[in-house]
């Protein structure tokens, strides 16, 4: 065991967090121009052995050459990167090195379930791990924010709204209207979603996690389990798996 490093570069945030012996021990959650500062001060404070970077956002090389430049364990989870499951995804070089991370680590946490992994952040991403170690794949929506800026940026008159303010089934303005239909259609959304799959995939589990995740969780009328770290959780494992030891 030892003290690792993990970064997950999103499109929205960019967190970075230290296990030691697996267990999470200290996060941040960074803007493009405060992460290497963040991270280095993690490196300097916690001096972790091992460190592994996750991108689905295109940036440049200032973290990753920082990184392998101080820890010899350091790895970037991609499409070649040897995987702690099976992964059945039809085209690997397009799949989100996130979801691949999500299902890690839903594996991890309930290794006897068939796990539908729903992520919230600028897309919404349903990601089924079945209990057999298999990825299978799932589906791909617009997330909560790019739903109201689109139908902002799609027509010539609707205004964009914020998620802030009043959220009502039946809205009285433009603006509520908006909101309202949103947030129910997306959470109306979520739910149809677990339903069809409890329904085809015994010893079921859903699990809810992404920036948008504690907005949605007392919206969602479906049994699931909300795990905020799950994606962190999933990028030490396989930081784990691939490096056992500073090389």
């Amino acid at each position: 065991m030892s003290i690792n490093l993990c970064v997950d570069w999103g499109n929205t945030n960019i967190k970075a967090a230290i296990f030691d012996n697996d267990k999470l021990q200290k996060q941040v959650v960074c803007d493009e121009g405060t992460t290497v500062q963040k991270v280095l001060e993690l490196m300097d404070t916690y001096k972790p052995v091992k460190a592994i970077t996750c991108s689905v956002a295109v940036h440049g090389e200032e973290l990753d050459n920082m990184i392998v430049s101080r820890i010899k364990g350091a790895i970037k989870l991609d499409a070649k990167t040897r995987l702690p499951i099976n992964n059945a995804y039809g085209t690997p070089e397009s799949l989100g090195a996130d979801r691949v991370a999500l299902v890690c680590g839903a594996h991890l946490t309930n290794p006897d379930k068939n796990n539908l992994v729903i992520s919230m952040g600028t897309c919404v991403t349903y990601n089924l791990m079945q209990k057999n170690k298999t990825f299978r794949g799932g589906a791909i929506s617009p997330g909560m924010h790019m739903r109201l800026k689109a139908m902002h940026d799609y027509t010539d008159k609707l205004p964009e709204v914020s998620i802030q303010g009043d959220l009502l089934l039946v809205g009285y303005d433009t603006e509520t209207c908006i909101r309202g239909g949103v947030v129910f259609g997306l959470a109306a959304e979520i739910d149809g979603m677990i339903k069809e799959y409890e329904a085809k995939y015994p010893e079921f589990n859903a699990i809810l996690t992404g920036g948008d995740a504690a907005f949605f969780a007392t919206k969602i009328k479906s049994k699931i389990f909300a795990d905020p770290d799950l994606l962190l959780k999933g990028l030490n494992l396989i930081l784990n798996y691939n490096v056992s030891f500073p090389r």
